[in-house]
C-alpha cells in the first residue's frame, strides 16, 4: 500500500479525475509575501492515492545478503564496525533494515575444509552454527545447496567425491536422502530454512555429467535426468520439513539474457519440476546493461508466473579492481547507492507484483593477505576498515512502503520518498477542478541512501498539490 505521511491538518478530498479518495495533507509556514514585506501564509498540499498499487509484492520483499564466509573472515581477524565501533555483522544488517541472509552449503569433508578453508569450509559443520546466528539475529534464512565439495557455478558442477561412483539410480536416491538428512539437521537445531535453492547457478545443470544440460548435452535424456535429480531433492526436503516446507528456488546465472532463461525454464517445465521462485544472478560488470535485466525479469515473470528475484549481485565501492564506468555509474560508495536505485527501478517494473527481492553477494568480504577474492573485498557492504557502507541503508529501502513525506525548511519544500518508489514520478497541480491535469516536475530528485529527495522553492501563495504516479 502506498501510504501518506502524518500531519495535523488532514482532510479527505475526492479526486475529481479518478473518483477515488485521496489523503490531502497541508503544511503551513509563514513566509514573506512576494510583494513588499507583508506577512502571508503558504499552504502546501501533498496528495496521492491510498489505493495506488505498488509494483512490489504484498508479501515481504527480500532485501538480503549472502554472508556465507562471515565466520571464515572473523576467524582471520576481520572486525566489522559501524562508525569505528566494533559490532556483530549480522546485527548491523538487522539494525539497518535487511531481512534475510543466504548461506551456501558444500558437501566437503572436514579434511578438505581444513586443507583449503576458503574453497571448502562451507560444509554442514560450518554452516549450521552460522545459521543459528542468522536466526538469532532475527533474520530470515536462505539455504543454497551447491551439491559439490566446493563452488558450483555454470562452469563447475562437479559431483561430491563421495558420490563419484554412484549409478544414476543411486545418485537420485542420494539426492533425496542428502537433502532430507540436511533438513533434519537444521530442524533439530531450530533453524529451518525459509527458502532453499536446489542448486547454484544451474544454467548448465548439476552433478556433471549425469545432470548436465546444454551444448552436446542438450538432449531429452539429459533434461529428464536433471529433472529427476531436482525432483528427488525437493521430495527429500518435503519429507523432512513437516508443516514447515521452505520456498523452493531454481537459480541460474542469466539475469541479462532472456533467450537463455527461456530455453532453460521451457525445458525444465517439461520435466514437471516443482518449485516456487526463480533466482537470477546479475552482475553489472559481467551480464550486460540494466535494460537487459529489465527485459529478462519482465518476460520471466509474465511467462512463468513465478516470483523472480536477483539471487546474486554486487557493485564496487572503489575502482581499485574494477572499470571506472559500470552501467554508467562510478565505482564508489555513492555509485553503490545509485546502483541499488537502478535495481529498484528494474524490479518495480516486473509485472504482476512478482518482484521478490535482491541479494548482495560477497557482502561480508574483507581483504585477507594471501587470499584471492577476485576483487569482491572492494564490492562488499564494508569498507577497508570494516565500517558499514551506505549501500546497506539503500538496499533496505526496497522493503519500505512507497510513502511521500514533506518538510519545510525556510522558503524551501523538501519532498521525500523511499527507493521502493523508483518506478514512480512526482507530479503536481494547483487545484482539483474537473479536467485538471497533473503536470510533471522538471526538477531532478537527488538519490541517496535514505531514498529520493526533491527540493522546491516556495515562490507562490497558491496551493500546490503533489502526487506520486506510475512512470
Amino acid at each position: 500500500m502506498w501510504q501518506n505521511f502524518a500531519t495535523s491538518n488532514r482532510q479527505l478530498i475526492r479526486n475529481p479525475l479518478q473518483g477515488r479518495l485521496k489523503t490531502c495533507a497541508t503544511v503551513r509556514s509563514k513566509i514573506l509575501s512576494p510583494v513588499g514585506f507583508r506577512l502571508g501564509f503558504s499552504v502546501i498540499s501533498v496528495a496521492y492515492f491510498l489505493q495506488f498499487e505498488s509494483a512490489f509484492p504484498a508479501t515481504e520483499f527480500l532485501a538480503a545478503a549472502d554472508f556465507s564466509h562471515l565466520a571464515f573472515f572473523e576467524s582471520r581477524g576481520v572486525v566489522y564496525a559501524e562508525t569505528g565501533q566494533p559490532q556483530d555483522a549480522l546485527s548491523i544488517l538487522k539494525r539497518h533494515g535487511l531481512n534475510c541472509v543466504r548461506l551456501r552449503l558444500f558437501t566437503s569433508s572436514a579434511a578438505q575444509a581444513l586443507f583449503d578453508p576458503y574453497n571448502y569450509i562451507n560444509n554442514l559443520d560450518y554452516t549450521l552454527p552460522l545459521a543459528v546466528r542468522v536466526k538469532n539475529a532475527g533474520l530470515q534464512f536462505m539455504l543454497d545447496f551447491h551439491y559439490s565439495d566446493t563452488w558450483a557455478d555454470p562452469g563447475h558442477q562437479r559431483k561430491p567425491d563421495a558420490w563419484t561412483n554412484l549409478s544414476f539410480v543411486q545418485l537420485v536416491q542420494e539426492m533425496h536422502d542428502y537433502n532430507s538428512n540436511t533438513m533434519v539437521a537444521f530442524q533439530l537445531a531450530g533453524v529451518m530454512p525459509d527458502y532453499v535453492q536446489v542448486g547454484n547457478e544451474i544454467t548448465s545443470g548439476m552433478l556433471w555429467p549425469d545432470g548436465k544440460v546444454g551444448g552436446a548435452y542438450d538432449s531429452p535424456n539429459q533434461w529428464a535426468q536433471l529433472g529427476q535429480l531436482i525432483n528427488a531433492a525437493v521430495q527429500g526436503i518435503r519429507d523432512a520439513s513437516g508443516g514447515h516446507m521452505p520456498k523452493i528456488i531454481i537459480h541460474i546465472d542469466r539475469g541479462g539474457d532472456w533467450s537463455t532463461t527461456q530455453w532453460f525454464f521451457n525445458n525444465l517445465r517439461q520435466q514437471q519440476v516443482s518449485f516456487d521462485m526463480i533466482g537470477q544472478s546479475y552482475y553489472p560488470f559481467w551480464h550486460g546493461p540494466l535494460a537487459s535485466l529489465d527485459n529478462c525479469f519482465s518476460n520471466t515473470a509474465a511467462r512463468y508466473q513465478k516470483p523472480v528475484f536477483v539471487a546474486e549481485t554486487a557493485f564496487p565501492w572503489t575502482n581499485s579492481s574494477w572499470n571506472s564506468n559500470i552501467v554508467g555509474l562510478q565505482p564508489d560508495a555513492d555509485g553503490q547507492v545509485r546502483y541499488v536505485a537502478e535495481l529498484a527501478s528494474v524490479v518495480a517494473h516486473v509485472p504482476g507484483s512478482l518482484a521478490a527481492g535482491v541479494f548482495w553477494w560477497g557482502a561480508e568480504y574483507q581483504p585477507v593477505p594471501g587470499l584471492n577474492e577476485a576483487g569482491f573485498s572492494t564490492a562488499s557492504f564494508f569498507d577497508s576498515n570494516g565500517n558499514v557502507l551506505p549501500v546497506v541503508d539503500a538496499l533496505s529501502q526496497l522493503t519500505e512502503p512507497v510513502k511521500l513525506s514533506a518538510s519545510l525548511e525556510g522558503p524551501v519544500l523538501k519532498l521525500n520518498w523511499p527507493l521502493s518508489g523508483a518506478a514512480a514520478s512526482l507530479k503536481f497541480t494547483t487545484n482539483f477542478a474537473p479536467g485538471t491535469q497533473w503536470l510533471a516536475l522538471t526538477n531532478q530528485a537527488v538519490t541517496n541512501s535514505t531514498g529520493f529527495t526533491l527540493t522546491l522553492p516556495i515562490t507562490s501563495v497558491v496551493s500546490q498539490f503533489y502526487q506520486l504516479q506510475p512512470k
